[in-house]
């Protein structure tokens, strides 16, 4: 079956975070990341069917979805998790959150990277936990994190390591010895692992291979929660079905006494659209990373073409972080939305210097901001 990623779907009415933000103004929104693309018919036909139905009590996960999600994870990666180490989320910012509170308490600390996905950095500041960033070092093109770069700064209280991979920003697929290198630091420390993975399936370097945390060994295992999600990978955002895999018990425990009360079930209709993209979307993955991938070497050869600007190879995900420290502007963000273009503030993530491109969109899209961002580049090194 062949899907059509250049298809224009209209979201300028559809009540769109991404596209409200500019409203009525000539700016390309390349920002927040879902993408513009419709969601493999599998779901719309599965979520037409569950609609027409007519009632929409409270439900819960299904054993189908239990039983495609669980044989995903062998097949993708050879983990054979068991049902009852899966905890199902309303999203996965909402799991950030609980792993801040359940496994750090006051007066004590939290590690993230940095820059990051801004939500690690508000998950520590509204549970009131000190956050210990850990900076994100480029070695041979990759964006990796440096832990040994925060050993003197360790007073002894921290308590929680919060990993990326693939790493947003920034596009890295860990790699065993990397991933590891992490594994030993906070073994060593005593610190659980939560270790967002929300980007697994969208892998566009060959040879990338995704590795949850959770597989490195049993230790690994035992100190990890691992979140993972459909919503990336098939454009699912809007309606919230996320997964914690949790092997420890006690653990496991501690996330459902922090979620008590305060974050509800899972939607109904998110839990069915889950399942219909695990169990039928992945045709439509396939034709997506294709596609992805040629989106990827557009953005990365036009970017470096521009003056000012540096891009690193983005191995996985379809968020394109973009260097503008020579860029003679004091806020490249502002600086490309007066071009019409609208990306996300490298301020956000933990350094100024930097945006984020979205290009989960359709090519021609894609190509405007690309052209819009080279004028607006070009002026002002001919000034």
């Amino acid at each position: 079956m062949a899907f059509n990623f250049d298809q224009w779907v209209d979201r300028s009415h559809s009540d769109s975070v991404k596209w409200d933000k500019y409203r009525g103004r000539d700016i390309i929104p390349l920002w927040v990341a879902d993408s513009d693309f419709q969601s493999p018919p599998a779901v719309i036909e599965a979520l037409r069917q569950r609609v027409a139905h007519g009632v929409f009590g409270y439900s819960h996960p299904s054993h189908d979805l239990v039983k495609v999600f669980t044989r995903r994870m062998v097949e993708c990666y050879g983990w054979h998790i068991k049902p009852e180490w899966i905890i199902f989320l309303p999203g996965l910012v909402c799991g950030l959150n609980l792993c801040v509170r359940a496994f750090s308490a006051e007066g004590e600390a939290t590690l993230a990277p940095t820059p990051i996905y801004p939500p690690f950095r508000k998950a520590a500041r509204f549970a009131g936990r000190r956050q210990l960033p850990v900076p994100l070092a480029l070695v041979g093109q990759r964006w990796l994190l440096d832990l040994p770069a925060v050993s003197q700064r360790l007073e002894g209280d921290e308590k929680l390591l919060l990993l990326c991979n693939p790493q947003n920003p920034g596009g890295t697929a860990y790699r065993r010895e990397e991933l590891l290198q992490h594994h030993d630091f906070a073994r060593r420390h005593d610190w659980v692992v939560c270790s967002d993975e929300i980007h697994c399936d969208l892998l566009l370097e060959p040879g990338a291979q995704h590795i949850p945390f959770a597989t490195l060994n049993a230790d690994a295992a035992q100190r990890s929660i691992t979140l993972m999600s459909p919503s990336k990978t098939f454009n699912l955002a809007g309606l919230g079905a996320s997964m914690a895999i949790i092997p420890n018990d006690a653990l496991r425990k501690k996330l459902q006494r922090a979620r008590s009360g305060i974050v509800p079930e899972v939607d109904l209709l998110a839990l069915v659209a889950a399942q219909a993209a695990y169990q039928h979307g992945q045709a439509w993955l396939d034709a997506q990373l294709i596609y992805l991938r040629a989106n990827r070497d557009l953005v990365f050869n036009r970017i470096n073409a521009m003056p000012g600007l540096r891009l690193h190879p983005v191995e996985a995900s379809y968020l394109a972080w973009i260097d503008c420290s020579e860029l003679p502007v004091d806020n490249p963000h502002a600086f490309f939305e007066q071009a019409g273009v609208g990306l996300s503030a490298g301020l956000d993530f933990g350094d100024r210097r930097f945006v984020r491109l979205n290009f989960g969109c359709r090519r021609a899209l894609l190509e405007e901001a690309l052209s819009r961002m080279a004028q607006a580049c070009a002026a002002l090194s001919s000034r």
